[in-house]
């Protein structure tokens, strides 16, 4: 049987028996790739599995295409977003673990097999892009520092954060589903969401050819985008972090400030009583933002979000 079980009926419908892995493919205008990765994909021995196409308003044929290479089809009336793309897929999704890829051709289906080997020991299995797999020097020297700030953040070595090629269990992502963007900073999100709510995270070497067609990313704006995704994320699940060195930023100027002012004129200027008042205020708002992070944190640990049944 093919990898993917969902049979459909004359009239387009599908049986909704239950599977053990679907594979999610956003997609826009992919008509050009799509064919052939679910050729690949249907080639490998992934047991019980649905191949389940999230069409995002294509105007090429993406999802007549895929459905007829035997993929189960969803399509949103107009571009809504790579992000909310995932989402769609996530809901409608039937195995008990999802396997996130994208259909330019970048995310290769002979490396599903090395994520789906580590996922029983961890909760998420990424597949981080090496150098050489990067598309050119300026989308490199951004992811390096996009992992270097999810990296402070989360406390964990982030390999490649941008990455949508994963492995995670449908349970665990649906914690955390209402914070996915509907853009392709999606996966910034769930991963730092993951790592601050003490989830496991693998990070597995592959190599990402060139996509198929164009990108749909824009350096500046997409990039700004996930520069405040990290922040956005942060202050969500790890406020200290933000909050705490700004704080003492303007403590220790307003302190230094103070001491230097004392020194040479016997004086405590207004501009260093506004830099102390300023990293208090900064430092009571973090306190207050980490006790809401614990009481966010304690409502998605409830057993009735914990449900592993799609």
């Amino acid at each position: 049987m093919p990898a993917n079980q969902t049979n459909p009926t004359a009239n387009g419908s599908t049986h909704t028996s239950r599977v053990e892995l679907s594979i999610i493919i956003p997609a826009r205008n992919e008509g050009g790739g799509i064919a052939a990765i679910l050729e690949k994909l249907r080639s490998l021995e992934l047991g019980a599995c649905e191949i389940l196409v999230v069409d995002d308003g294509s105007d090429d044929g993406t999802a007549d295409i895929a459905r007829k290479h035997g993929a189960r089809v969803i399509r949103h009336p107009y571009i809504i977003g790579n992000g909310a793309a995932v989402k769609t897929g996530l809901r409608h999704a039937r195995g008990r673990w999802v396997l996130l890829m994208d259909g330019d051709g970048q995310h290769r289906p002979e490396d599903v097999p090395a994520l789906l080997r580590e996922r029983e020991e961890y909760h998420m299995v990424v597949g981080a892009r090496t150098s050489e797999g990067q598309a050119g020097w300026h989308r490199y020297a951004a992811n390096r520092v996009y992992n270097w700030l999810a990296t402070y953040v989360t406390e964990f070595p982030i390999k490649d954060l941008t990455s949508g090629f994963r492995v995670v269990r449908r349970a665990d992502t649906l914690r955390f589903i209402d914070l996915l963007p509907n853009t392709f900073s999606w996966p910034a999100t769930i991963t730092l969401a993951f790592l601050r709510s003490g989830l496991s995270v693998k990070y597995v070497p592959v190599h990402m050819p060139p996509r198929v067609g164009h990108s749909k990313l824009r350096i500046w704006k997409d990039g700004t985008r996930f520069f405040l995704i990290i922040v956005r994320i942060a202050t969500l699940f790890a406020p200290a972090r933000v909050f705490l060195p700004v704080a003492i930023f303007f403590l220790g100027s307003g302190l230094a400030t103070y001491l230097y002012r004392y020194l040479t004129t016997g004086r405590f200027t207004n501009m260093a009583a506004f830099l102390i008042s300023t990293g208090v205020m900064i430092f009571m708002m973090g306190l207050i933002s980490e006790q809401i992070a614990s009481l966010r944190m304690e409502r998605l640990s409830r057993p009735e979000t914990l449900d592993e049944e799609p």
